[in-house]
């Protein structure tokens, strides 16, 4: 396999120049203690549950599991799982991935439905099939075959917050949204989290683990782009995309805009750049520079030719050094390793995020 090219003279003077002015955050210091998970900004609790299950003697991929399975079970996390927003029908259609970095095997499913724990069938698929990849309703008949139980995912709060899109998505449309809408404290919330019913954002939790061994596994899970179109798949189920480990050197993941990182498969791409030396931070911002010089649509970008949207990658390495970068600035990432208590840590950037004016 080749190893993925660094950036010429040429390439780095043609980058935007804030590229030159990336912020990074202070490296970890290493050694580091063992286990070590790295998450998301929403798997604080995640990660804590997967450094105790590494803790406890189960193999990183499957602790990994175990930490995302609790934010797929909370129906207040709108971007995963139960509770996750759906697609632009009001249905919730859920995407998941694993890996296992000592036998480098993976297993994933896609457009599933009905089921609330995508993260533990992809991992019966990669455990009980010779495949990698399930979607849709032959994703759903295999986790009904292995006992999953079929479920409602379309909670109160995301069926409301669905419909409030829908009634604001295009003034010429037939739907007329409710004056009295906005009293309502998921929708309060909703509009003060997300700006407006026109921004559509990305939702995912990706964690990677790493135990006292040294062994590797990540997993990927999402409802995906809220309210996508029926059947949109992500980056997140795609190997090499939105997760990547090798045995021989560590793990990444990303969450955003998944076009952008399937164009760079951007885990894989982290993965390789820590082969050439790089730390997970330096490895994570050399990726995200790839993405820039390939948004090259109009509509993807602003008026200074910056991608509009955002991109944050997570990446671990042997050594249980951590990193985390984004395209835009105010982003967070989780860690927790063996002794010490899960915290967020400021992702490294590339750009500075305007500040919104009232």
């Amino acid at each position: 396999m080749s190893q993925a090219r660094g950036l010429t003279r040429r390439e780095a003077l043609a980058a935007i120049p804030a590229l030159a002015a990336a912020q990074a955050v202070k490296p970890v210091a290493s050694p580091q203690p063992l286990p070590v998970a790295v998450a998301s900004s929403n798997g604080l609790q995640a990660v804590a549950e997967a450094v105790k299950r590494m803790e406890q003697g189960l193999p990183p991929v499957e602790a990994a599991v175990a930490g995302v399975s609790l934010v797929e079970a909370d129906p207040n996390d709108v971007t995963v799982g139960y509770g996750g927003l759906p697609n632009e029908e009001g249905v919730v259609q859920l995407d998941a991935a694993v890996m296992d970095g000592t036998t480098m095997r993976a297993g994933a499913v896609a457009a599933l439905e009905g089921i609330k724990h995508p993260s533990q069938v992809a991992l019966t698929v990669m455990r009980r099939t010779t495949r990698v990849l399930l979607v849709g309703e032959g994703a759903k008949k295999f986790a009904l075959a292995h006992g999953f139980k079929e479920e409602k995912l379309l909670t109160e709060r995301a069926r409301k917050i669905w419909l409030y899109w829908k009634e604001n998505a295009a003034p010429g449309d037939d739907w007329l949204p409710d004056p009295k809408e906005l009293e309502d404290p998921d929708l309060r919330w909703f509009v003060e989290k997300f700006g407006d019913a026109y921004f559509r954002p990305q939702g995912t939790i990706h964690l990677s683990a790493v135990d006292g061994q040294g062994r590797v596994g990540c997993c990927t899970t999402t409802s995906g782009l809220f309210f996508k179109l029926p059947g949109r798949v992500g980056d997140s189920p795609l190997v090499g995309c939105g997760l990547y480990c090798d045995g021989e050197l560590g793990s990444a993941g990303a969450t955003g805009h998944g076009e952008s990182n399937i164009i760079v498969v951007g885990a894989h791409t982290v993965v390789e750049f820590m082969r050439q030396g790089k730390s997970p931070e330096e490895a994570c911002l050399a990726t995200l520079q790839r993405v820039v010089r390939n948004t090259r649509e109009a509509y993807l970008k602003d008026a200074q030719g910056r991608p509009k949207n955002n991109l944050t990658l997570y990446a671990v390495n042997l050594r249980g050094e951590v990193g985390g970068a984004s395209i835009w600035s105010g982003a967070q990432f989780a860690v927790c390793r063996a002794g010490q208590a899960p915290e967020l840590r400021p992702c490294a950037y590339l750009f500075e995020r305007p500040r919104r004016t009232t």
